[in-house]
């Protein structure tokens, strides 16, 4: 008896002392922006222990990663995506659609964005997120960190109304009306419903949209009044705010009224860049959404005529307007708004933001260190000791070409390896 508790104590030590430790031949410090050569990140339990220089001397029980022909770096971040759809010129399935359809779609999508190196996302609006996130939390699927807004919160005949467009006897359906407000009263309000629905953070359409069915895509569309009252109400309950806002006039207000970030941002001008400086806004760019539906409204009936008149427009002009804020010193944190275009794509922004001008370390750092800043999350972002293991590798020199971000070849979220070739 004492022989069996004697090694039932010398196994239980053993496990509770095993590492994991990656052998890096190149390894991304994204604060310093630099390239160290020949680095050991070790592991214990979900958190990195320590980071050292060389190739540490492994013990017996040790699990090592080896890691030394390729370039590794902190699990990406995306702050922008939209987790239950995908684009598609079918703009009658979301009414053939049940929520349990929408959510096995969207398990198909996070296990792709995963799997393509984002351990991290911020889903700003959608039907089944939050329910994503706590399945993927419970360990039911496989899918990166969600942080995520729940629905987002438009005016009527703004861009989240999804009655644009309908005839006169559908307008009044409650539950396509569930991300309208009008008012200070029925915004507090909201805040508090999505609080109560489990919401991480509050997304608003403060300008006109896109891909919905209104003809000014750029328009203020919330007043400055209410939208004060929503930042407001959210910090009151722990709760940071994303702005849609595309139009210059929009963006000033949200910006005045203290969101966290504007999304887009594409018509915005030398005040509005002035009032971002000076309130430490974030800009989430996500180029490659306008640069995407700009290509699919060229393709013959992908959308409607008022839509593809603004998805060109848009998408002319996004790129230039990243330049022009990342050059003026506004912060930016990486975000792509995945499902506008394919899930999986993600890293082309990388491209886009560098073609702007953003060097490619520094592309990197927005979507780690600055982006998890945004979220207000200092556990991911980085490779440091204390922090989160979320590491991902790639072949070849992310600092020289960008393209290889696309060939993700390890993935480890929260300690467990999920993509290893």
């Amino acid at each position: 008896m004492k022989k069996l508790l004697l090694l039932c104590l010398l196994f239980s030590s053993v496990t509770f002392s095993q590492r994991t430790i990656i052998y890096c031949g190149q390894l991304i410090d994204v604060k310093k922006l630099e390239i160290q050569n020949e680095m050991s990140i070790i592991i214990e339990k979900n958190k990195i222990s320590d980071v050292v220089k060389g190739y540490v001397t492994a013990n017996a029980t040790d699990k090592i990663i080896d890691l030394k022909n390729k370039t590794v770096m902190p699990g990406l971040i995306d702050c922008h995506v939209h987790m239950d759809h995908e684009t598609n010129p079918d703009r009658t399935l979301r009414f053939s659609q049940n929520e349990a359809d929408i959510a096995f779609e969207a398990i198909k999508y996070s296990r792709v964005t995963l799997l393509s190196g984002f351990t991290t996302v911020r889903d700003v609006g959608g039907s089944v997120n939050i329910a994503i996130r706590n399945a993927i939390n419970k360990g039911l699927i496989i899918g990166p960190r969600i942080f995520t807004s729940g629905k987002s919160l438009s005016t009527t005949g703004g861009h989240g109304d999804a009655t644009n467009g309908l005839r006169n006897d559908l307008m009044h359906i409650p539950e396509l009306n569930g991300d309208v407000v009008n008012g200070v009263d029925e915004c507090r309000k909201a805040v508090r419903q999505r609080y109560k629905d489990g919401a991480d953070l509050i997304k608003i359409a403060s300008t006109g949209g896109v891909l919905s069915l209104e003809k000014d895509g750029a328009g203020a569309q919330f007043s400055e009044e209410e939208i004060r009252v929503i930042v407001e109400t959210a910090k009151d309950y722990g709760m940071k705010v994303a702005a849609h806002a595309h139009g210059a006039e929009g963006i000033k207000r949200a910006v005045r009224a203290g969101v966290a970030s504007i999304e887009h941002g594409t018509y915005l001008d030398d005040e509005a860049i002035a009032l971002m400086i000076k309130m430490g806004t974030y800009h989430v760019p996500t180029i490659i959404a306008g640069k995407s539906v700009a290509d699919s409204a060229k393709k013959p009936g992908y959308y409607p005529e008022i839509i593809a008149i603004k998805a060109i427009a848009v998408g002319s002009v996004i790129q230039g307007a990243f330049a022009k804020s990342y050059k003026a010193g506004v912060k930016i944190a990486f975000g792509t708004d995945a499902g506008v275009y394919a899930h999986g794509k993600n890293w082309m922004e990388f491209i886009y933001m560098n073609e702007a001008g953003m060097p490619a370390l520094e592309c990197i750092k927005a979507a780690t260190v600055s982006a998890s800043d945004l979220l207000g999350n200092n556990n991911i972002g980085t490779i440091e000791k204390g922090k989160i293991a979320d590491i991902i590798a790639v072949d070849g020199d992310p600092s020289k070409d960008l393209k290889v971000m696309g060939k993700v070849k390890f993935v480890m979220k929260d300690g467990v390896v999920y993509k290893n070739e």
